[in-house]
């Protein structure tokens, strides 16, 4: 007699891409069963309160690129939870020589900054007239931004932005991987400048917008409103539970999970492996070493993020800001300071000033892994020296993220088509997680609905008209 399956689909990891990719099967009638290993859902994102003020531990927002996002937050009952960035937090600020100096946000103010020598903006002029690299080859984003618009953009506008992002190092990172559209441009242009003007009626029309034109917002409680409102409507959720093994079959999957020192089998039509690069790949190493080998090649670097409270009035930068990004040039403790209680409102109480900054990353991995102490130390050091702070913060709250953020590094492109090879070679086994196809809340929950699709159309394919679409 066979054995009764547990679910149409396994979803291991409960992340924001699990929940999504779980979620969007679950509107598709499919039954499905999540799984994540941790005590709360969420993956890194986390809201707490500590003194009135409101604390993320993972992303403090999220950029509407894609039409999918109101869909979701509707679906789910939060899109009335929603809130929009102030309109302060369009300023940011990059530090060049120990000064916070305003990132230009038009063509006039660009032409009288001082973040970028005349040199500098002389050099972007000559962008239009310098040859399309090989169609063919790689290359890492310091080199491309390097032979584009030279040096100088590189160190204060791409280093400092390339950390913000993925806490990493441009000199490593793939531009073709992590910044595809840029790559994209020159090919089909030959120019970043002609290919902008050239596409602006285009992106006028497309529902789907670029992160440099995607308007913020976050949750009036914090961004955990989106993972939690997720977590509840799934109706199969299982947490403190860990996906230990994976078994791929004919038509069914075999997951073992182990919870409170039990052990299981459970069976599905399909699983999904939602979780970051490091655990799906011990799990494929045992039935596909080459996927676990390419899997286990992402690198992720360790990041602290430190939130600090400080009396507002003690605070001498006017904080009018989305926060400020630290070049590497300017050999600085922290990767950047994000201002919390300007981005949005309700962050802090009135009179307090709400900081989150990020240690580390590719950049200073050993800042990291210090201690609690260590790390507000030096995060209040900065603070001081950059913003005129008082010396002790009326609190700091630090966490260690170990493995922070996946890096798309030289070589990415094989890695990836490594996981499509194995899609193909073991049907009915999928991957979904930030290390294919963007690190941003609205790339996982794109990716998180491509993969459903395509979980959908394997079991149509499987069991006839069963299955909607």
């Amino acid at each position: 007699m066979r054995q009764a399956l547990d679910a149409d689909v396994i979803v291991v990891g409960g992340g924001i891409s699990g929940l999504a990719c779980a979620w969007n099967l679950q509107q598709r009638a499919i039954r499905v069963l999540l799984l994540e290993s941790a005590a709360q859902p969420g993956g890194s994102i986390g809201t707490t309160r500590e003194q009135g003020c409101l604390l993320e531990s993972g992303p403090n927002s999220a950029l509407d690129t894609t039409p999918l996002i109101a869909q979701l937050l509707d679906e789910v009952g939060v899109a009335g939870e929603r809130i929009s960035a102030n309109t302060a937090a369009r300023n940011r600020y990059i530090l060049r020589d120990g000064r916070l100096t305003a990132l230009p946000l038009s063509p006039l103010e660009f032409l009288g900054t001082s973040l970028f020598s005349a040199r500098a903006k002389l050099r972007l002029a000559c962008e239009p007239f310098i040859a399309r690299g090989a169609p063919g080859g790689e290359e890492s984003v310091a080199a491309f931004v390097r032979r584009r618009i030279g040096i100088e953009f590189l160190d204060y506008a791409i280093n400092p932005f390339v950390a913000g992002v993925y806490a990493g190092d441009p000199e490593a990172l793939s531009v073709s991987a992590a910044f595809p559209r840029l790559h994209a441009l020159e090919q089909a242009h030959g120019s970043l400048i002609r290919g902008y003007v050239a596409g602006a009626r285009a992106r006028a029309r497309d529902p789907e917008k670029s992160k440099q034109a995607a308007p913020m917002f976050a949750f009036r409680d914090g961004m955990q409103t989106l993972t939690d409102a997720l977590a509840r409507r799934l109706a199969q959720v299982e947490l403190a539970t860990e996906a230990v093994g994976v078994a791929p079959g004919r038509g069914c999957q075999s997951v073992t999970a182990r919870s409170m020192n039990a052990q299981r089998e459970l069976r599905a039509r399909a699983v999904v492996l939602a979780t970051p690069a490091h655990a799906a790949a011990k799990l494929v190493s045992a039935f596909s070493s080459d996927t676990g080998a390419a899997l286990a090649a992402i690198q992720y670097p360790p990041v602290a993020v430190a939130i600090s409270a400080y009396p507002r009035e003690a605070v001498r930068h006017a904080l009018d800001g989305f926060g400020v990004l630290v070049p590497q040039r300017e050999r600085r403790s922290i990767l950047g300071t994000i201002f919390s209680s300007t981005l949005f409102e309700n962050r802090a109480p009135r009179g307090l000033a709400l900081l989150t900054t990020f240690v580390g990353g590719m950049r200073q991995p050993e800042l990291a892994r210090l201690n609690d102490d260590e790390i507000a130390a030096i995060v209040q050091a900065e603070h001081v020296a950059l913003l005129g702070a008082p010396a002790r913060a009326q609190f700091v709250r630090v966490r260690h993220w170990e493995r922070a953020i996946p890096q798309y590094t030289l070589g990415h492109a094989a890695r990836m088509a490594a996981i499509e090879t194995a899609e193909r070679r073991f049907p009915g086994v999928f991957f979904c997680a930030n290390y294919r196809g963007g690190v941003a809340i609205g790339d996982c929950i794109k990716s998180a609905d491509r993969v459903a699709g395509e979980v959908a159309k394997f079991l149509r394919d499987q069991q006839g008209a069963k299955i909607p679409g």
